[in-house]
């Protein structure tokens, strides 16, 4: 597991990456130019050979070498070139009998082979045999013969073995330089990634959080603005879950102290009037369904962010769920004398979560009932196209201010807190609804008018 840890390192990978970069060019290129002295070397020498092997080759014919080999000149000449290249000149006439040998031990016999018969025709033959060392040369003298030659390459093997000697000294002085540079270039092109953790490290020391700047690289500037946009909705987060925090322990306590008050009241007053102790006690129950509506939606809301990626989907028909959920109301606003209205488009059938859109749409509704007039009106329409459906809820109640309108899905929040005191609402329904509706990748929107009403418009993808 260390070794794995180990190999995760960027500065070791970096060092890797430009150590091998650097060194396999360097053994390529040097082993390319060992093997291409050698190649040239010996085109080289065979050359040389030829011209010299043509020459005497002519020399050869001026004597008429094929009928009296006794020509000094001549014989010094091919003594001279198997000395000076260590090898051996032997003449083959046309009868492929060798009628001279520098090595002495051929005259008079036979030679018969593929590259002197091909000589004959007229072809200048070379063939280099690397392994023993030699390169074998046959020129055409005219129709009379072969001159065949063998040419040690000892010399040019000597001269690549002191250069494959001296490139290895110098690889390994460029392995020990390219792994000085490796190393530094990996530690400098990695030192801004150390600020960077040491800048992240540091805010644990700190109680106020400063942005932290690291402008060495194009990619470390963006991995400090998005962690400085972390760190602020981190914040923002964190202000928002203790601003929660403090409005739960608030809402829950306001009924708790209003009840121990009723409680102290009538306990300090053991000769209460019946009417007056049956008034505390319908005052207790009333905040006691108070709290009690205030820890369901609570629990809603957990629920729905626990279950964020979790809906249960199914082909639901919206005008009938609509329909359902207005029949459930209705006793509520005729109790507040408001008429309910369900207008239908067109029909509409869409994957949705039954029970999350039944509480967005409920709480919409039984919204527009509570902040209704008297004698007022709730209009909930259900429309579609090619895309979306929609579902929207429009009263004629007391409106709310436009200053306001980018708070109301604030949990807890209330534009009118004694109105909505009074109400009995919780400052949780249009959190439950904006929860619900996003969960379906959908949007909720709103438009209202002071004293002319609201008009709340669920939008989700078919």
């Amino acid at each position: 597991m260390h070794k794995l840890l180990i190999w995760r390192s960027l500065k070791l990978r970096l060092f890797v990456t430009i150590f091998i970069a650097g060194i396999i060019p360097a053994v390529v290129l040097g082993n390319a130019m060992i093997n291409n002295y050698e190649e040239r070397a010996v085109k080289i020498r065979t050359s040389d050979v030829e011209n010299q092997l043509i020459i005497i080759s002519k020399h050869l014919m001026q004597v008429d070498y094929f009928l009296d080999t006794s020509s000094e000149a001549v014989n010094a000449e091919l003594d001279l070139i198997s000395n000076l290249y260590d090898g051996r000149v032997v003449v083959i006439d046309n009868a492929l009998r060798a009628i001279k040998d520098t090595y002495g031990i051929a005259e008079g016999k036979t030679f018969v082979s593929e590259e002197v018969i091909r000589c004959l025709k007229g072809e200048n033959i070379d063939n280099y045999d690397e392994l023993n060392g030699y390169i074998e040369i046959a020129v055409p003298i005219e129709e009379e013969g072969v001159l065949l030659t063998s040419v040690s390459t000892d010399n040019i093997k000597s001269t690549k073995d002191a250069l494959g000697q001296q490139y290895l000294v110098l690889t390994v002085i460029a392995f020990i330089i390219l792994m000085a540079i490796a190393f530094y270039v990996s530690r400098m092109l990695v030192k801004p990634f150390d600020v960077v953790s040491a800048e992240l490290r540091e805010l644990g020391n700190v109680e106020r959080y400063e942005p932290i700047s690291v402008p060495h690289y194009v990619e470390t500037e963006h991995l400090a603005v998005g962690f400085n946009s972390l760190i602020n909705r981190m914040s923002t987060i964190d202000a928002s879950r203790q601003e929660f925090v403090s409005n739960v322990s608030h809402e829950l306590k306001t009924p708790i102290t209003s009840m121990k008050i009723l409680a102290d009241s009538l306990i300090s007053n053991p000769d209460t009037p019946v009417e007056l102790y049956r008034e505390f006690m319908e005052d207790i129950a009333s905040e006691i369904e108070r709290e009690d509506r205030i820890i369901n939606d609570l629990l809603t809301l957990v629920k729905l962010d626990k279950n964020m990626a979790s809906l249960n989907l199914s082909s639901i028909d919206i005008n009938n769920l609509t329909e359902i959920i207005l029949k459930r109301l209705r006793p509520i606003a005729r109790k507040n004398d408001v008429e309910l209205v369900l207008v239908s488009q067109r029909e509409v059938v869409a994957m949705v979560d039954e029970v999350k859109l039944t509480l967005a749409i409920t709480n919409l509704i039984e919204n527009a009932i509570k902040y209704n007039k008297p004698q007022g009106t709730v209009t909930v329409t259900v429309d579609a196209d090619h895309q979306y459906f929609t579902v929207t809820v429009e009263d004629t109640g007391i409106g709310i201010p436009e200053d306001d309108l980018d708070e109301i899905y604030e949990r807890f929040y209330r534009v009118d807190k004694s109105h909505s005191r009074a109400i009995g609402g919780t400052g949780l329904g249009l959190s439950i609804a904006k929860n619900s509706v996003s969960l379906h990748k959908g949007t909720i929107s709103v438009e209202s008018t002071v004293g002319v009403g609201s008009k709340f418009t669920i939008r989700i993808p078919l």
